[in-house]
């Protein structure tokens, strides 16, 4: 099976855009809950909306990586879940590294989802030499000394940040300067990083308070419209108040994207 540091998926050379990218993993997770039922075909609305989009925007995806389906009969699962998979790079195999192992990272070590969608966690790495020699999901922890010697045995592409914030940036430079081109960080900051390098950003905490915002304007709404006169006009949403500063804020490149864990 091929390696993650000599193979590149072909989305960018074909000119997938960005938005479309991102919910190819939405599709196949539909379709993979399809399979897994035996499901032959299923029709662009059926799979529009077990992946959460519309229908015409679904099909304005496909069209970017050709025409699989079938009029009057939908599209064939099986061959559709080889197609994003390969589209996505899928069918190979891509190891990648975890940087510290504290309770998050631990957690993502032993995530089964990374192995079942082509994602093989080489190697765990922790600044605590306590650390160093313990098994994690089955996984020796290694210490952070050899993190470059690691990425270069191993051909590591893909790497992950779950150290604190303070040694975020530093433990992303050794990993690009190791050859490192994809970093997913949890760390609650922004990452600086030169061109050709790709950082997807999880931060758990902007979640919540994206569905703190949401709570808050549904009961805004309800106690609104529970105790407000009806005088025949339009009441103004609620405004949020302004978000405390975490201290925290970094600048860095605008591609760095919040993204949600994988399901």
């Amino acid at each position: 099976m091929a390696t993650g540091r000599t193979h590149r998926p072909a989305t960018r050379s074909r000119g997938i855009p960005e938005a479309t990218v991102a919910r190819l993993p939405l599709y196949l997770r539909a379709l993979t809950a399809l399979s897994e039922r035996s499901v032959p075909t299923v029709s662009s609305e059926e799979l529009a909306a077990a992946a959460g989009v519309n229908s015409a925007k679904l099909r304005k995806d496909f069209s970017y990586l050709g025409s699989y389906g079938t009029r009057g009969v939908g599209y064939d699962v099986e061959y559709l879940v080889y197609q994003i998979s390969r589209e996505l790079g899928l069918t190979q195999d891509w190891p990648v590294v975890i940087v510290g192992i504290g309770n998050l990272g631990a957690a993502l070590a032993g995530y089964g989802g990374f192995a079942s969608r082509g994602f093989r966690v080489a190697a765990l790495i922790d600044a605590d030499p306590a650390m160093a020699g313990k098994p994690v999901a089955g996984i020796p922890v290694q210490h952070s000394d050899d993190l470059e010697k690691i990425i270069h045995d191993d051909g590591v592409s893909i790497g992950v940040i779950a150290t604190p914030a303070g040694v975020a940036q530093q433990v992303c430079d050794r990993l690009v300067a190791a050859g490192v081109t994809s970093i997913l960080n949890f760390a609650p900051t922004v990452l600086s990083v030169p061109d050709g390098v790709d950082v997807r950003k999880v931060d758990l905490s902007i979640e919540l308070q994206i569905l703190a915002f949401h709570e808050q304007r549904k009961a805004g709404e309800e106690a609104g419209g529970e105790n407000a006169p009806d005088t025949g006009a339009e009441t103004p949403a609620a405004v949020p108040p302004a978000p405390r500063s975490t201290g925290g804020g970094r600048k860095g490149p605008d591609g760095d994207v919040p993204a949600v864990m994988p399901a």
